[in-house]
């Protein structure tokens, strides 16, 4: 094993290097991987341009990434599940305690869980990264490492989609066509929706979720009201949709999935924008539209792999750019420029393969 470990660290807002970190040693439940494939989220670039989201600042050098797959090269003690060799999938959040979260089975809630690239937690945006091994999932043969890298935003669509109810025959109404936008389209139609319409202000990303299953598109324009598009949306579909995803986290955006859905249905908000929002509140209330929210997800890596080996998922159009580890600032400013869909950062030197 190469005992160089670069590592993608944010000093500051504007300050990401490549910096040689020690290769970390595993405890008796950790496992040590050798990173694969590691993508580049919203939030990576959102600290790497403004040091800080909502609440969650960086005082201290942070090693970034969270969408991450890698291979067992050291296993803990304890460990009985992974063996050196085993091709992983790694969800970023970890529980720390045993509070009334972790034992109700809503884990992502506790307030104090480790989560990869959250400060003042690092990630595994490095050629070597040690997890809870109970937090990495073996990978089937046929699902590549790009693959175990995606379960990451596609439990993201995963919850979403639970906390909405999306069954068989739900009709669904999802605002913005970016890379949660797109898992959760393809969660919805694997669940069973029977008709899905999805907007954004982009004609190429909406040419991308036509691909991956969307019935309808509907490009969005700076002249038109919430209640316009709501309208759009309902003559799309011919009903007024069941559910609606927000995925932009934009007040407009909101309104319009408020406006959208039937009376009975439920609205899930899972993009984030401004602390405060002015919303038709009362609009939702009189018509017992349940507003719901999304925090990262629980309990969805079984359920993902399941669904990538089967074959009846198909996350690959996502990556549209690749660069080896040591091109992480261009990557990071590929995804800042919006170019493109999902970037994917391969940080093994030996194999740079999907």
């Amino acid at each position: 094993m190469a005992q160089e470990n670069l590592s993608a660290v944010l000093y500051s807002p504007g300050d990401l290097r490549l910096v040689h970190l020690p290769v970390p040693e595993p405890g008796p439940n950790d496992v040590l991987l050798q990173m694969h494939s590691v993508g580049i989220c919203g939030s990576d670039v959102h600290y790497w341009q403004h040091g800080r989201i909502a609440d969650f600042v960086v005082k201290d050098p942070m090693v970034l990434g969270h969408e991450a797959s890698g291979r067992v090269v050291k296993v803990g003690s304890a460990v009985k599940h992974l063996k050196v060799g085993d091709r992983v999938a790694i969800e970023p959040g970890v529980p720390r305690e045993m509070d009334e979260y972790f034992k109700t089975g809503k884990y992502n809630l506790s307030p104090t869980i480790f989560f990869c690239a959250t400060p003042p937690d690092d990630g595994n945006l490095c050629r070597f990264y040690k997890h809870n091994a109970n937090f990495c999932y073996k990978l089937p043969d046929n699902v590549t490492f790009e693959e175990g890298a995606l379960i990451e935003p596609l439990s993201v669509g995963i919850h979403a989609c639970q906390r909405a109810g999306v069954t068989l025959g739900s009709t669904v109404f999802i605002c913005g066509a970016g890379p949660i936008g797109l898992v959760c389209l393809i969660v919805a139609k694997a669940l069973g929706a029977s008709q899905v319409v999805i907007t954004d202000l982009f004609p190429e990303r909406l040419a991308l979720a036509k691909e991956l299953g969307a019935d309808f598109q509907l490009k969005v324009t700076g002249k038109v009201e919430p209640k316009q598009l709501a309208k759009k949306a309902e003559d799309l579909l011919g009903v007024q949709p069941h559910v609606a995803i927000e995925c932009t986290g934009v007040e407009s955006s909101i309104q319009t999935a408020i406006y959208a859905t039937r009376p009975g249905g439920v609205v899930v908000v899972v993009g984030l924008g401004s602390e405060m929002v002015t919303l038709p509140l009362i609009n939702a209330a009189t018509r017992e539209v349940d507003i719901r929210g999304v925090f990262r997800y629980r309990n969805t890596w079984p359920m993902a792999i399941a669904m990538l080996a089967s074959g009846k998922v198909n996350v690959k159009p996502l990556v549209t750019h690749r660069f080896p580890l040591e091109q992480a600032v261009k990557a990071f400013e590929t995804t800042r420029q919006g170019i493109g869909i999902k970037v994917m950062l391969k940080c093994d030197q030996e194999d740079q393969n999907p």
